[in-house]
C-alpha cells in the first residue's frame, strides 16, 4: 500500500477521535495569570454517565481549591440532553509557561490548555489596604479600532460597600462589558479579593488620547478596635493611574469600510446536497472575528446570481469578551431558488479587513459553489420561468397585465368567431338549467368564481402551480374537495396531512401578501405531489370566536 495513503488513513482516524471528543471540553476564564493569583478551570460533558474528572494531574504544577459542580437537561425537540459541568481553582506553583494537563473525565479525556504566569505584582503595592491597576489590549491602536480595557481593584478587607467609576476619555467611546468578575490573588505576601471590570474601548479620532484614572470610594469591615468603639466599619479608597494611548489614523492603503481586527476566517456550515430548479436551497454562512463587536462588523452579504433568486434572513450574532478584547461570531443563513436547471455558480462571499498586528490589509473568502440544477419535481423550470414566453424575457405578472397579441394565421378568425357563437349558446343553455346557488357571504372572495370543472385532477392542480396564480391553484383546490369546498379553511379542515395543511396556510399567507410566495408555490409542490389526503370522514367545523387570521376575502 502506498505511503501517502497510510498516512491519509491516520489523519482520518485522528480527526475522527477528536470529533468523538468534541462533546467534552476544557476552558479556563485567563490565559495569562500573574504569581499568587487564582483561575477557574472548567470542565464540561455531556455524558451523563461521567463522574468528576481525575484532578490529580493538576498537583505538580497547580495548588487546587474550591471544587464545584452542576447539572443541566435541556430539552429540544422533545429530545432531552443532559451536560454536566464541574470547576475548580487553580493557583499556580511557579512562573513561566504551564500546561494545564489533559483530564479524564469517564470514557474521555479533555484538550492541554497553555497558560503564561507572569511574575507577582510589585511588593511595594502589599501594604496598601486596596489599589487600582488597569490593562491596554492594544496601546497603540487605530482610529475606530476596538480595544480591550481592563480594570482591577484590589482590596485586602472585606468591603461593606464601595463604588468604583472609571471616566470616559475625551476623543473615544468607553463601554462597559459583561459582568464584574471576582477571585482572589496573592501579592507580596498577601491576599487581596480583586473585582475586575471590562470596558470596549473605540478611538474616534488619531493623535494622542488620554484615559482617566478610575477612582475607588468604599467602606471595610474593622478591626477590634474598630468594632468596639466604633460603627464597625472604616473608609477605604484608591485611585489608578492615567494611561496613555497613542491613537493610529486610517492607513491611505486600507480597503473600504474601514474593518481593523486581529484575525478573520470565514466558512460554509451548510450548503444543500441536492439543488431542485424552483426549490428553495439553503447556504449557511459564518464568520468568526477577533477583535470586533457586531456594530463595527458589515453584512455578510452575497451577489445577485444570474439564474437563481436570493433571499437573505437576518444575521444572528453571539459576542464575546475573550482575552482582553471582543470577539463576535455572525451566522447568516441565504435561502437561494434556481429559476432553471443546468449548472449555477454562487460566488462567495468575501469580506477585505486590516490586520492591525501586521498593518497590512488582509482579505478572508470562501470558494464559490458549483450547483447542478436538477429540473424541478414536475419536469418544469420555476414558476417565473414557466410562466412567462421563453423568448419574451417578460414576467408572468407582467403578461397578466398585457392585452393578448394576436399570432397565426388570421384567416382562422372566422372559424373562430363561428365555435365562440356555439359555445356561448350551449353556455346560456347550461345556466338555464342551471339550478341557483347561493349567494357568496359579504367579506369574503368568491373563490369559485374562476371557472374550474367540478372535482379538478391532480394534473390541473400542477398546471395551475406552473403557470397560474395563486387564486388559480386555491380554486383548483377547492375544487378537488369531494364535495367542492366553500373556502380554504373548509379544505385546510378536510386534509389528513400536516405538511399539506401547513401548504394551504403559506398559500393564504402569499394570497395576502404577508408570505413568501415561492416558497409557498415550492412547498404546495412538494406536499400535494401525490394530490391531496383527505379524511376518511367529514369533520365539521366549529364555528370559532375570531375571524380567521388570513380570511379568503
Amino acid at each position: 500500500m502506498p505511503r501517502w495513503i497510510t498516512s491519509l488513513a491516520c489523519l482520518l482516524i485522528l480527526f475522527a477521535s477528536v470529533a468523538a471528543q468534541a462533546q467534552t471540553r476544557a476552558w479556563i476564564d485567563r490565559d495569562q495569570v500573574a504569581l499568587g493569583e487564582t483561575l477557574t478551570l472548567n470542565v464540561e460533558t455531556d455524558d451523563a454517565r461521567a463522574g468528576p474528572p481525575d484532578w490529580s494531574p493538576l498537583d505538580k504544577d497547580f495548588i487546587v481549591s474550591g471544587n464545584s459542580s452542576s447539572r443541566q437537561v435541556e430539552i429540544v425537540n422533545g429530545s432531552a440532553s443532559t451536560r454536566l459541568l464541574f470547576a475548580v481553582a487553580l493557583q499556580p506553583r511557579r512562573e513561566g509557561l504551564l500546561t494545564v494537563p489533559a483530564l479524564a473525565i469517564g470514557s474521555h479525556r479533555t484538550q492541554p490548555l497553555p497558560l503564561t504566569v507572569t511574575a507577582a505584582a510589585p511588593p511595594a503595592r502589599a501594604g496598601s489596604a486596596a489599589f487600582i491597576e488597569a490593562q491596554l489590549d492594544d496601546e497603540t491602536p487605530y482610529v475606530q479600532q476596538a480595544v480591550g480595557y481592563t480594570l482591577r481593584l484590589y482590596y485586602a478587607t472585606p468591603l461593606v460597600s464601595g463604588q468604583l467609576d472609571q471616566a470616559a476619555p475625551d476623543g473615544a467611546s468607553l463601554q462597559r462589558v459583561g459582568s464584574d468578575l471576582q477571585y482572589t490573588r496573592q501579592v507580596g505576601g498577601k491576599r487581596y479579593t480583586v473585582v475586575e471590570r471590562r470596558f470596549l474601548l473605540v478611538p474616534e479620532r488619531s493623535g494622542p488620547l488620554t484615559i482617566p484614572g478610575a477612582r475607588f470610594s468604599g467602606r471595610s469591615t474593622g478591626g477590634f478596635f474598630d468594632d468596639m468603639f466604633g460603627d464597625g466599619s472604616r473608609e477605604l479608597s484608591a485611585n489608578g493611574a492615567p494611561r496613555f494611548v497613542t491613537v493610529r489614523p486610517v492607513p491611505a492603503k486600507a480597503p473600504q469600510p474601514w474593518l481593523p481586527l486581529r484575525g478573520l476566517g470565514l466558512r460554509y456550515v451548510a450548503t444543500p446536497q441536492g439543488v431542485r430548479a424552483g426549490e428553495a436551497a439553503t447556504v449557511t454562512i459564518e464568520a468568526r472575528a477577533d477583535g470586533a463587536t457586531a456594530a463595527q462588523f458589515p453584512e455578510i452579504e452575497m451577489p445577485a446570481i444570474d439564474g437563481a433568486q436570493v433571499f437573505a434572513e437576518p444575521a444572528q450574532t453571539d459576542e464575546t469578551f475573550e482575552d482582553g478584547r471582543p470577539k463576535l461570531t455572525v451566522t447568516r443563513k441565504f435561502s437561494i431558488v434556481p429559476t432553471r436547471p443546468g449548472a449555477l455558480r454562487i460566488p462567495g462571499p468575501r469580506i477585505a479587513w486590516w490586520d492591525v498586528r501586521a498593518a497590512a490589509p488582509r482579505a478572508a473568502s470562501l470558494p464559490d459553489l458549483q450547483w447542478q440544477v436538477a429540473p424541478g419535481a414536475t419536469g418544469n423550470d420555476a414558476p417565473a420561468a414557466a410562466a412567462g414566453d421563453a423568448g419574451s424575457g417578460v414576467s408572468a405578472d407582467e403578461d397578466a397585465s398585457r392585452l393578448p397579441v394576436v399570432r397565426g394565421n388570421a384567416r382562422i378568425w372566422p372559424w373562430a368567431t363561428a365555435g365562440f357563437a356555439l359555445l356561448w349558446l350551449a353556455t346560456l343553455v347550461w345556466a338555464l338549467q342551471r339550478k341557483p346557488q347561493p349567494a357568496v357571504q359579504p367579506g369574503r372572495r368568491a373563490e369559485t368564481a374562476t371557472a374550474a370543472p367540478p372535482h379538478a385532477s391532480l394534473r390541473e392542480l400542477k398546471r395551475a402551480l406552473d403557470s397560474g396564480g395563486f387564486d388559480d391553484v386555491a380554486v383548483v383546490l377547492l375544487a378537488m374537495a369531494d364535495p367542492p369546498a366553500a373556502d380554504l379553511d373548509a379544505v385546510r379542515a378536510r386534509l389528513d396531512d400536516a405538511a399539506q395543511r401547513d401548504a394551504v396556510t403559506q398559500l393564504q399567507r402569499a394570497r395576502w401578501g404577508d408570505g413568501d410566495g415561492p416558497a409557498a408555490r415550492a412547498s404546495l409542490r412538494g406536499a400535494f405531489a401525490s394530490g391531496p389526503r383527505w379524511r376518511g370522514h367529514e369533520v365539521g367545523r366549529a364555528k370559532e370566536p375570531l375571524p380567521p387570521l388570513y380570511p379568503d376575502g
